[in-house]
């Protein structure tokens, strides 16, 4: 029996047409997964799972793909009141479009009501597209404090994976740096007891921050026991800042002053010199790649396929620009084919692995990202009718060139389901998006 949140009482078989437990093991046709609690408890044949397990519920998959749910690896919830927003005159580069339209327009402007209208909005356009889990990175200096506590109530009730965090930086002066790090601290102490919603520690970049500033962001998140994201290289405009002011580049700064590690989450990494993708490689700092975003700020193409050579671990993310996974996942995989001038750099699998364990492990993120006994039940089944016949051979390309969001039929995060037959669970989306262009037409009257 299922309640109406979601959660399944008794265990339950979900047996598909084809079933991907991970990116890089084979798909298999005619296998299921059996799911307990929050758990896949059992990985096994469609007859086998039926011999065994008679009693329990069983959800039809015919003609569909079950695989795992996506993890957006970085993502600015808040992003989505600025779609369309009017501008007066084009941002001619990634320093104009911070400092004179994404800054004083979007964040500075922005107030509680609509970072909660947004990051409704946004879950139940994640769930749908097939994202259980993701990392969102908040700057609105006029929300804070509680801003990320507002957020996570609402994470909670869609019942997705959620890791929170503000994005602390000193361009708003001393008052709002301190309450940056003080939002972030009180976040994750928060989420101490909660199973699906935790916290990062978050700055901006090395040129909104000092140094001391910045090690004691890496200070605190030792000390809580999490990672420390910033942004890094979006563009030309931060190495060349680091450079004229700190006498080295970006990563090199970071590993002079003693941060870069593991611990690290560096998003972006687009104009990177080969020696910041050893200092990436060397120090096993993470990275997020947001493939649509950095072309659409102009900052340019990140040298992922280079960073994968070098064993990197890397996750995928949207950035708040287009949110349909499916979309982010073949911006990765045709980019980099044009930017190489080789079809076969970024294979599918490899842009698969990417929008799910990869994004796991940049998190930070154990047992999530796959379909393995024991691992969380996080998963979506997908419409697996194609024109062309699919087999274990080009099912990774057929889905992430071909499939979007209106092909993603059921959503589970850890055990309960989410999104049934294409609809979002406890979820009016017509009143979401309403709410949304309210608060996106606040937002837009404060910048004209």
């Amino acid at each position: 029996m299922e309640r109406a949140s979601g959660v399944r009482t008794t265990p339950h078989l979900i047996l598909p047409e084809w079933l991907v437990t991970a990116a890089d093991a084979p798909p298999k046709q005619g296998w299921g997964v059996r799911v307990v609690g929050a758990e896949i408890d059992s990985v096994a044949s469609h007859d086998e799972l039926r011999a065994n397990y008679p009693d329990d519920d069983v959800v039809d998959g015919t003609g569909h793909i079950l695989m795992p749910g996506f993890v957006n690896a970085h993502v600015h919830l808040y992003g989505t009141l600025a779609h369309g927003i009017p501008v007066d005159d084009a941002p001619d580069g990634f320093w104009s479009f911070l400092n004179d339209y994404w800054w004083p327009k979007v964040e500075d402007a922005l107030d509680t009501p609509m970072i909660e209208a947004a990051t409704d909005y946004v879950c139940a356009e994640m769930l749908a597209s097939g994202t259980t889990t993701f990392y969102d990175i908040l700057e609105a200096p006029n929300t804070i404090p509680d801003a990320l506590l507002a957020q996570k109530e609402i994470v909670e009730a869609r019942g997705m994976r959620g890791l929170l965090s503000f994005e602390a930086t000193e361009r708003s002066g001393p008052e709002i740096a301190e309450r940056g790090l003080a939002e972030n601290v009180a976040l994750i102490e928060a989420c101490r007891d909660s199973d699906l919603v935790s916290g990062l520690m978050c700055f901006h970049t090395a040129f909104t921050c000092s140094e001391p500033y910045i090690r004691r962001a890496f200070d605190l998140a030792a000390d809580l026991g999490v990672l420390t994201h910033a942004h890094c290289n979006e563009g030309v405009h931060e190495g060349l800042w680091c450079e004229e002011h700190l006498g080295r580049r970006t990563l090199e700064f970071y590993d002079d002053i003693g941060v870069a590690g593991p611990g690290f989450l560096a998003s972006q990494c687009v104009q990177v010199t080969e020696r910041e993708q050893e200092i990436i490689a060397e120090r096993g700092i993470r990275v997020s790649h947001m493939p649509l975003a950095n072309c659409e700020v102009g900052g340019g193409i990140a040298p992922i396929p280079e960073m994968l050579a070098r064993n990197v671990t890397i996750g995928l993310g949207s950035d708040g620009y287009v949110n349909d996974f499916y979309a982010v996942m073949r911006g990765a995989f045709l980019l980099h084919k044009a930017r190489l001038l080789d079809p076969g750099a970024m294979p599918a699998s490899t842009v698969l692995s990417m929008a799910t364990e990869g994004g796991a492990n940049a998190l930070g993120l154990e047992k999530v990202g796959r379909l393995d006994p024991g691992w969380s039940a996080d998963l979506q089944l997908v419409d697996g009718a194609f024109p062309t016949p699919l087999t274990a051979h080009n099912l990774a390309e057929q889905v992430v060139l071909w499939r979007n969001a209106s092909h993603v039929r059921d959503v589970m995060v850890a055990g309960s389901w989410r999104v049934r037959n294409g609809e979002v669970l406890d979820a009016d989306r017509e009143t979401l998006a309403a709410r949304t262009r309210e608060q996106a037409e606040r937002l837009w009257s404060r910048s004209t």
